[in-house]
């Protein structure tokens, strides 16, 4: 996994990883979740990959349209 950058430094995402056509996303509390197409739509899992490899902004994203119920939890 590839650590995020956490530019505003108030996110609680630490690292992702992504996929073909899905994102895994680990918090600092170590729950990784895997938010892929078909669970949380292709439109929203690339705009979370960009906010990703930005390192700002995927926190609020997902808070707002995506919802972490909209991913796996994979532990």
């Amino acid at each position: 996994m590839k650590t995020y950058e956490n530019v505003s430094g108030e996110s609680y995402i630490t690292a992702y990883e992504n996929g073909e056509d899905s994102i895994t996303i680990k918090y600092m509390d170590g729950s990784v979740y895997l938010f892929t197409y078909q669970g949380a739509g292709s439109a929203n899992v690339e705009q979370m990959k960009k906010y990703a490899l930005f390192g700002h902004g995927l926190s609020g994203f997902i808070s707002r349209f995506v919802g972490k119920d909209r991913g796996k939890k994979l532990n």
